[in-house]
């Protein structure tokens, strides 16, 4: 058996068993506690806004439902529009002619000047990959070739800003032993001289080189170890124990 990715529900098996995903990984291995201001921003935003529709909701379990999910609403809307970007960038990179939507014409107009400026060439684009060795799987956005001859490992994000925790997720598919190709079949995961995130945003793209590709390999597996150890940590706490057995008075 081989690698197996389930694109509905992204996730991976690797020789007949569950393999955690990278993102997965960086998920459960690196604490986010700006993400719950982020949320209760995103919910007071949406109320705000939206005064008549919650006072005409008599219900209080419906204004609460409404409430509870304002933020996921977001969150959603955005990892569609990364999707759909991604999806183009790619076919762009390939040479491929691609009809633009309206809501997605400064994405692309800055991501066109970068493929004109920095001209790479595409070794492999979006394929999985996976090190049975460190027991991990992901999709790697894009290995190219620089017209200097230079390799680079690229990786496509249309968030807000660029954050560290990138960094771990290209140094941990670089470091895979290898990916599937369009057959199939595992194919050795080519060998990069860099790492270098592609931020394409509505005013333009950016290209971050990773400043210490192996320093991001060791935190990264750092951070798994920290990740696997979720379950590990929940199960310290046994069951309710019995007080302990009173001597018999002499």
């Amino acid at each position: 058996m081989s690698l197996v990715f389930y694109p509905r529900s992204h996730r991976y098996k690797l020789d007949g068993a569950w393999v955690p995903g990278v993102t997965t990984i960086l998920g459960k291995g690196i604490a986010k506690p700006f993400l719950v201001d982020w949320a209760a921003r995103e919910v007071a935003k949406f109320a705000a806004g939206h005064l008549d529709i919650l006072n005409a909701l008599d219900d209080e379990d419906a204004r609460y439902d409404l409430l509870k999910s304002a933020h996921n609403r977001h969150r959603d809307k955005a990892a569609v529009r990364g999707t759909d970007v991604h999806a183009i960038a790619e076919r762009l990179l390939h040479g491929d002619e691609v009809e633009i939507p309206e809501h997605l014409e400064g994405y692309v107009e800055g991501y066109v000047r970068f493929l004109d400026a920095w001209q790479p060439t595409p070794i492999i684009t979006e394929r999985p990959c996976a090190s049975r060795a460190n027991w991990y799987a992901g999709t790697a956005d894009a290995f190219v070739t620089l017209p200097s001859g230079e390799r680079l490992l690229m990786d496509w994000k249309t968030s807000r800003g660029v954050y560290g925790e990138t960094a771990l997720q290209l140094a941990a598919y670089r470091h895979s032993e290898f990916y599937l190709d369009e057959n199939g079949d595992e194919q050795p995961t080519p060998e990069v001289d860099g790492l270098a995130v592609v931020h394409v945003t509505p005013t333009g793209t950016d290209v971050f080189r990773i400043a210490d590709p192996e320093q991001a390999w060791k935190q990264f597996r750092h951070v798994a170890w920290v990740a696997s150890q979720g379950d590990a940590i929940k199960n310290q706490i046994g069951e309710p124990a019995e007080p302990p057995a009173k001597e018999n008075a002499a």
